[in-house]
């Protein structure tokens, strides 16, 4: 019976040994494993995150630690220690190499990404978050959060850190609200506001769920996740036209999904409803050359049901807007385009104005610049006006030149040239001082290819100020002369003569200085004259005559 009784004790302590292991697993969490949960609404979340909140995912990499990624990745106020009980584990050191840390989008860190302008055709201005004037907007300047940009009849191609494109259409003003970066994530958040006027924008894919792309009229809001789309708005309201991608839009709290090949408008007073309408079919091309070597050049497509189309010329490589036409018909002429590769979108344009979905051509255009003809002056020509007149004739296609004028063979140091004009004559920007020279013209095509003509020698006489006498000194019957210097002259020639009309000379000397002694004659008047000389080829002129008279 004792051994019976004994037994029955050990059962029952084995089953309460059993029933406390299981409590104490439940009580405690489950162990970490090498590769964490990516879910959301995790039990193991941390103070202030809200179940369901978005987040992001990061893998460690090789050499990474889990708290040099937080110290990187998470706000001031966010504990290393918090972002580790949120993922489940109870420290940091439960983390490894390739392991998933999932990070709450409100924790990490977040940092001003300011945008850039790329390009500016026509009249552009900024105003500065900080207020105060606006000035003048060029390429290459800095957008912040909170500028405004205003165009006039210009148009501004704006790159953001994402590496997306606006470009604002004429007429329009834009406030960047927001230009924010989550760190090193790569997730952006952008937010504008289109005061008036359009724009449109080439936005690339938001694949993580914290970032943002947001549009905001006075009328609608355009959410954008990845797409091509242009946005306008005015007193009726805002109108927006799809042509990749989706786009949420409609009032604030009552969007609609657009897809591509869509547009839709919201009116600022009145019906609330959205009006969504197909867009008009993008027209067929016809083949194009693929090369143009030489400009004009012209382009076709097959004519659709209206007869007015816009045409987007967009630099293939950079993806900077280069130019906007609208047409009437079925053709355009394609000119001034630098050597480049080219994307060429064109689209019909409703009655109501409303552009279509565009067809696309890409399109290169490789110019090549000839050396041109030389027509005058002559070689080895001696001019006497400071300002030539310089004449040639082109070789190639579509070319701009410009006149180079040096005092050396190798154009070391030009000392005059030309604007670039189309035209075949030109004068130089200043005038020539006396001396040789040597010119030639400069041709270029495409903005890159250029080509050099021969080059012709030159000279340019030019002349001395003419010379006058600033006094005489009398002395019985020997009269001092004085007269002025002028600055190249070598010497000056002398003439004497009782005619003032000196066309009898009665005595002519060269002299180095600017005086001279002449004996006179008692009673009789005297004319005296000077010009100066040069040894190069300035031609001297004769000043004034000065009476002379010994009594």
């Amino acid at each position: 019976m004792h051994s019976v009784a004994d037994m029955i004790r050990r059962v029952r302590a084995a089953l309460a040994m059993v029933c406390a292991m299981a409590l104490l697993s439940a009580a405690m969490p489950a162990v970490v494993s090498a590769e964490l949960a990516v879910t959301k609404g995790s039990s193991a979340r941390a103070p202030g995150v809200v179940s369901g909140s978005s987040e992001w995912t990061y893998t460690l990499k090789p050499g990474e630690s889990f708290d040099r990624v937080a110290r990187e990745l998470l706000r001031a106020d966010v504990s290393g220690r918090q972002l580790a009980s949120y993922n489940g584990a109870s420290s940091s050191s439960h983390f490894r190499q390739g392991d998933r840390v999932r990070i709450p989008i409100a924790w990490l860190r977040q940092q001003p990404e300011p945008a850039r302008v790329i390009a500016v055709s026509g009249h552009a201005q900024v105003r500065s978050s900080s207020g105060g004037s606006l000035r003048r907007l060029g390429g290459g300047d800095i957008i912040r959060a909170g500028d405004t940009i205003i165009t006039r009849d210009g148009v501004v191609s704006v790159e953001l850190a994402d590496g997306s494109s606006v470009r604002i259409n004429p007429s329009s003003s834009v406030v960047f609200n927001r230009l924010t970066r989550y760190g090193r994530t790569g997730m952006t958040d952008t937010r504008m506001r289109l005061e008036r006027g359009g724009l449109s924008n080439r936005v690339n894919p938001l694949i993580e769920e914290g970032a943002r792309f947001e549009i905001e009229t006075p009328s609608a809001i355009a959410a954008v996740r990845g797409t091509a789309f242009s946005l306008q708005t005015d007193r009726q309201g805002s109108h927006l036209q799809v042509t990749e991608g989706r786009v949420e839009f409609g009032r604030p709290g009552a969007t609609r999904e657009i897809p591509a090949g869509f547009a839709a408008s919201v009116s600022s007073s009145g019906p609330t409803d959205l009006v969504i309408r197909r867009l008009p079919p993008a027209p067929k091309l016809a083949e194009l050359p693929g090369t143009l070597t030489s400009l004009p050049g012209t382009i076709s497509w097959q004519p659709g049901s209206g007869d007015r189309y816009q045409v987007d010329i967009v630099d293939d490589e950079s993806g900077q807007w280069v130019r906007r036409e609208q047409v009437r018909g079925n053709q355009l002429t394609l000119t001034d385009l630098d050597n480049g590769n080219y994307r060429l979108e064109i689209a019909s344009l409703s009655a109501g104005g409303t552009q279509g979905m565009p067809a696309s051509a890409n399109l290169q255009v490789d110019l090549s610049a000839r050396a041109a003809e030389l027509v005058e002056p002559a070689a080895n020509a001696r001019l006497d006006t400071d300002l030539p007149r310089f004449r040639w004739r082109y070789q190639g296609d579509s070319e701009r030149a410009r006149v180079e004028i040096a005092q050396d063979p190798d154009f070391t140091n030009l000392a005059a040239s030309s604007d670039w004009s189309q035209r075949e004559i030109a004068t130089p920007d200043r005038s020539l001082d006396a001396g040789a020279y040597y010119w030639r013209v400069v041709t270029e095509a495409g903005g890159s290819s250029v080509a050099t003509s021969e080059a012709r020698a030159l000279t340019i006489n030019g002349t001395l100020e003419p010379v006058r006498v600033l006094s005489a000194n009398y002395m019985d019957r020997q009269v001092r002369i004085f007269w002025e210097t002028i600055d190249q002259a070598s010497g000056y020639l002398l003439q004497l003569s009782e005619d003032p009309a000196f066309e009898d000379v009665i005595k002519e000397a060269t002299v180095d200085d600017t005086t001279a002694a002449l004996r006179l004659i008692p009673g009789r008047r005297y004319f005296v004259r000077l010009r100066a000389v040069s040894e190069g080829p300035m031609a001297g002129r004769w000043g004034p005559g000065r009476e002379l008279y010994v009594e």
